[in-house]
């Protein structure tokens, strides 16, 4: 009995080491983790801005693209030249025939530069006592008509026409059988020197000598010579010049 008391006591000392080294150590507190913020019912959360959407730029269409056809092989095995062609999406209208029973029309000529003068031109001569019948009256019962002389081509028609009047031997134009008329310049001696025209007024240069046959033949001379300076441009008034002074002082004189 003694030993199994000793055995009871002994086994009572060593539970507390064995049951304290089975006995787990007690858990510590863990802190409690923060709360989430309280969100005011009142307010509504502004939701995040959407970013920009970039808005489409225009696109240049792309470039034509030109397709060139292999080049036909000619006879003799040499490549013929490329035919021209034209841009993918381009249409070529084929060339007009022409019918073989219609001619194309002429070309115009070419402009030489220089204006071909006219082929006549009028000298003023006087029927003596007409009265007007054939011609205008003026002078001494006298009428005035006109006679057609040719002119070279490209000759100034008023150097032709004064110049036809001034030549006592100038011939009408073949196709104009003229009267008898009478030119009372046939016995004066002038050259013709220049003359102008600037629309309105045609201006005559001539020297030399005036020679008349009597009083009637003053207005028969003015009568001439402004007329057929007048009608070879188309002017309205004409100023005649003898050695340097007007017709009128040059008549007097003589």
């Amino acid at each position: 009995m003694a030993g199994v008391r000793a055995v009871m006591v002994a086994s009572a000392l060593s539970l507390p080491l064995w049951a304290a080294a089975c006995v787990t150590p007690p858990l510590q507190d863990t802190p409690p983790s923060p709360a989430p913020p309280l969100v005011d019912a009142r307010t509504t959360p502004t939701p995040a801005a959407a970013p920009p959407v970039p808005a489409p730029q225009p696109q240049a269409p792309p470039p034509a693209t030109a397709v060139t056809p292999p080049a036909p092989e000619t006879k003799g095995g040499a490549p013929a030249a490329p035919a021209e062609t034209a841009p993918v999406g381009t249409a070529t209208a084929p060339a007009p025939e022409v019918p073989a029973s219609e001619d194309p029309l002429p070309s115009a000529p070419a402009p030489s530069g220089k204006v071909a003068g006219p082929q006549t031109v009028t000298a003023y001569y006087v029927l003596l006592d007409d009265g007007g019948s054939n011609g205008v009256r003026f002078g001494c019962n006298d009428s005035l008509v006109g006679v057609s002389h040719p002119s070279s081509a490209g000759e100034d028609a008023l150097a032709a026409a004064v110049r036809a009047l001034l030549d006592a031997q100038a011939e009408p134009e073949q196709s104009q059988q003229p009267p008898e008329v009478y030119n009372a310049l046939s016995e004066s001696d002038l050259k013709f020197l220049s003359g102008s025209f600037d629309g309105t007024t045609v201006t005559v240069y001539l020297a030399g000598t005036l020679s008349m046959g009597g009083v009637c033949d003053l207005p028969r001379v003015e009568a001439q010579l402004t007329h057929t300076a007048v009608s070879a441009v188309g002017a309205i008034r004409a100023e005649i010049y003898v050695n340097g002074l007007t017709l009128a002082e040059a008549l007097r004189l003589d």
